[in-house]
């Protein structure tokens, strides 16, 4: 009985000891700042209508103005349930 028992206390010590080769998780590289939302993707997709595939007809590419009214469009017109169900 006292090999099983030497048995399980060596698994359970493995046990516990592999949680300590835990790596930290720390951001070695730096921040990264993304772009303004408004410029645009960088995929260089064309889209048959104007743009790339990813931008909204209407909507001009650096334009923060456009950007902003483009959402305003797309939260009252896509996203409101109440004018949808009219």
């Amino acid at each position: 009985m006292k090999p099983a028992r030497l048995a399980l206390a060596a698994a359970v010590a493995a046990v516990v000891l592999a949680a300590c080769g835990e790596k930290p998780q720390t951001n070695t590289a730096g921040v990264k700042h993304d772009a303004a939302p408004w410029t645009g993707t960088s995929s260089g997709i064309k889209h048959e209508g104007g743009g790339t595939v990813f931008t909204a007809p209407g909507w001009k590419v650096g334009d923060k103005a456009s950007w902003e009214q483009e959402l305003k469009t797309r939260a009252q017109n896509g996203q409101n349930e109440y004018t949808r169900t009219q």
